[in-house]
């Protein structure tokens, strides 16, 4: 099974909010979203999650219902919009925007951290699970998006997911993230 990443359930934000590492509390439907994607997971052999309280206490759900201690690993934390964190995107002042869209690999307008940090944070991360057999870390969607780009399927980081969906990342993706 190899690894398998699980975006968090939807968190208690308004629509249209900017945030990464804003540690945002699960939403009003946690418990019984929690509860259907628990009853979906296959057995995990290992259970990591970032440390922000949306993931944190479904991985938490996830290892009782499964008999095992989720394990906290920074580097699955989100992306750092830095001043952006908690602003509506329209209301992002728009040079900042255009800035990061003139340089979106490298530029941060919000000081916080920029998509290629971001990316080698990911990178790291995915390369120390190179032997991951039965592991899942419940994470965040940039992680996602990250590991997608890693494997050369998504060169302009344009894919989405859902809350509560799964990326698996099997023996043949494991080895590609490793180099």
């Amino acid at each position: 099974m190899g690894l398998t990443l699980l975006r968090h359930t939807a968190p208690e934000v308004a629509p249209g909010t900017c945030y990464g590492r804003l540690d945002l509390p699960p939403g009003p439907d946690f418990e019984a979203e929690a509860r259907a994607l628990i009853a979906g997971l296959p057995p995990v052999t290992r259970l990591l999650t970032s440390p922000l309280q949306r993931c944190r206490l479904l991985a938490e759900r996830i290892g009782q219902a499964q008999g095992i201690a989720a394990e906290v690993a920074p580097a699955l934390t989100e992306i750092d919009f830095g001043s952006w964190e908690g602003l509506a995107w329209d209301a992002v002042p728009r040079a900042e925007l255009d800035t990061w869209a003139a340089d979106f690999w490298h530029a941060r307008p919000h000081g916080g951290e920029s998509v290629a940090q971001f990316a080698a944070r990911a990178a790291g991360f995915l390369a120390e699970c190179s032997a991951a057999d039965g592991w899942l870390a419940v994470t965040h969607a940039g992680q996602m998006r990250a590991a997608v780009h890693l494997l050369g399927r998504d060169p302009d980081w344009a894919c989405r997911f859902a809350y509560g969906e799964r990326l698996v990342l099997g023996a043949d993706d494991l080895a590609v993230l490793a180099r």
